[in-house]
């Protein structure tokens, strides 16, 4: 497979209604998102959030100048592994018009080359059961089931 073209760059203010899109449209997304005209500030207060913090980044996938992709990269500093710190990938997400060019990949190569750059051990992530395609996607590249993961939500 050829892969598509793409720019990986931080995400701006002006991004936060395409990547809100992209979030909603899954199955899981539709009920958790609310794509409206003008979007929930509570979208804006989060992108104010994230750009604060040295440890997240949020970037997208361009190509010819639509955002067509995106994921969040966290670096967490913990206790164990020696203190070691792990790359946490969340809300990766390519537009459904452009999914199967390549652009996940890319993403989240890109995104294992940040975590490696900035020292971590590892990278992890968490993927809801029901998405068996994003499952078979990132065994491709290398991640292997090794958790159980857990969820409260208030």
């Amino acid at each position: 497979m050829n892969a598509e073209p793409i720019s990986i760059r931080r995400a701006r203010r002006e991004d936060v209604a395409a990547i809100v899109a992209m979030l909603a449209d899954d199955h899981l997304g539709r009920s958790r998102e609310q794509v409206e005209d003008p979007l929930p500030a509570s979208y804006y207060e989060a992108f104010e959030r994230i750009e604060r913090d040295s440890n997240l980044q949020l970037v997208v996938a361009e190509s010819e100048g639509r955002v067509v992709g995106c994921l969040q990269l966290a670096i967490l500093p913990g206790i164990s592994s020696q203190g070691g710190l792990r790359g946490l990938l969340e809300d990766v997400r390519v537009a459904s018009d452009y999914r199967s060019r390549g652009i996940g990949e890319q993403l989240v190569q890109w995104a294992i080359a940040q975590a490696k750059a900035r020292g971590c051990n590892l990278v992890e992530l968490l993927t809801h059961a029901s998405r068996v395609d994003a499952q078979r996607f990132y065994k491709r590249l290398g991640f292997a089931a090794s958790h159980v993961g857990m969820t409260v939500r208030f």
